[in-house]
């Protein structure tokens, strides 16, 4: 499994992609990680998609569901609280608890 430096509940920015979510924000849902896949990211309410549903029988009628699909892990930035601008991310071991700190402002997460 990939160690990614971005976890559930941050705030990011989209830094790459087409027009529709590139530079928009949002909260990570989820982080997926799969052996021998790219690690991606779910952002709440960014990448809608439509699924098709087939009928059956807790829904007869079948519908269109839209939903959030994954983007990759390195079109992400974590964004600094103080600036709101996009951030990378660094280790600091402090009172030998290890924490994620902003490399722009040295803020701890």
């Amino acid at each position: 499994m990939v160690k990614t430096k971005i976890k559930r509940g941050d705030m990011v920015i989209i830094t790459t992609g087409n027009k529709s979510i590139k530079g928009k924000t949002g909260e990570v849902l989820e982080v997926i990680r799969k052996e021998g896949k790219d690690p991606r990211v779910i952002v709440a309410g960014l990448n809608i998609i439509k699924r098709h549903t087939k009928p059956s029988a807790g829904n007869p009628q079948g519908s269109i569901v839209e939903r959030e699909a994954s983007v990759h892990i390195s079109n992400v930035a974590l964004i600094d609280a103080n600036t709101g601008k996009a951030s990378k991310v660094k280790y600091q071991i402090q009172d030998g608890k290890k924490s994620r700190v902003l490399k722009s402002s040295g803020a701890i997460i």
